[in-house]
């Protein structure tokens, strides 16, 4: 029975397959050919947005913020609970011994021959080593904490020490003059981090070296040009912002009204809203 069922079957079985498969390479040839086409029409027709590359560039803190009320009583408790059940220190036992040494001399039945350790060496008791070191704490002169006036410099990086800091640039937009965060229009060639990095390095007397925190984007905003900005074909800008933080604090102040380092609670102070309520997603405040 298995004879005759192949022969009949068998062909027509090989006919099916042969249709199927020669309609789907031709389906498959046609899809390739629209793709090609739809790619074609993509690349020649120019886009209304143009990209720019944007850097967030953080000056981290450099000291500490001051102790709040309830962080000072805190700590006083925990350096009372740490003198209670902490052991005595090496000089602590030195003042001791000090102390006992000094009281046998007084005695009068007082024998040096019980000094032996301490005979032809040069005896260096506790309260000198407390001497020198007064002596030294007094010459000791701590870097301040603050600049005094120059906080209100904004082009000066070392303002507001204990905060986080983000640069700001002053751009021509049209007939107004705003500030944003440094940007540039992006290249042919080049990635959007690239981008990010040639607009750090292209700002005007500025020596900036800063460390980059991947190459993914952390923000996006976009943004119209003011119509008698528009050209023939262009609506606006999409922005892409990457983060970077300074890795250098040695140089020169940045000009003055053209670049601003400002905390993040400042910001409000200089961008426009729109703006300002994407940037705050990704600054943070450390």
């Amino acid at each position: 029975m298995a004879a005759p069922f192949t022969r009949v079957y068998q062909p027509l079985w090989r006919k099916l397959t042969t249709t199927v498969l020669s309609t789907g390479v031709r389906n498959v040839s046609s899809t390739r050919q629209q793709w090609a086409e739809l790619n074609v029409k993509t690349a020649g027709a120019a886009s209304p947005w143009v990209l720019h590359g944007a850097v967030c560039l953080q000056r981290l803190p450099v000291v500490s913020q001051d102790r709040s009320p309830i962080e000072e009583d805190f700590m006083e408790l925990m350096r009372q609970i740490e003198f209670e059940k902490s052991l005595l220190a090496d000089h602590e036992v030195k003042v001791l011994e000090d102390s006992a040494r000094m009281s046998r001399k007084q005695d009068e039945d007082y024998d040096s021959d019980e000094e032996d350790d301490y005979k032809n060496k040069k005896i260096v008791t506790a309260q000198d080593l407390e001497d020198v070191w007064e002596q030294n704490l007094k010459r000791f002169q701590p870097a301040p904490r603050s600049q005094g006036d120059g906080e209100k410099d904004l082009s000066s990086s070392e303002r507001c020490l204990a905060d986080s800091l983000v640069l700001l640039v002053k751009k021509d937009v049209g007939s107004q003059k705003i500030w944003l965060l440094p940007q540039i229009e992006w290249q042919t060639g080049e990635t959007l981090r690239q981008t990010a990095e040639r607009a750090l390095a292209s700002l005007p007397g500025a020596d900036l070296k800063a460390t980059f925190l991947g190459n993914a984007p952390c923000g996006f905003y976009k943004y119209k040009y003011p119509k008698d900005v528009q050209k023939e074909g262009l609506v606006g800008a999409k922005v892409f912002f990457f983060k970077a933080v300074m890795s250098s604090q040695k140089h020169l102040p940045l000009e003055k009204n053209t670049f601003a380092w400002v905390k993040k609670d400042e910001l409000q102070e200089f961008l426009k809203p729109e703006y300002l309520k994407q940037v705050r997603r990704f600054i943070m405040a450390l």
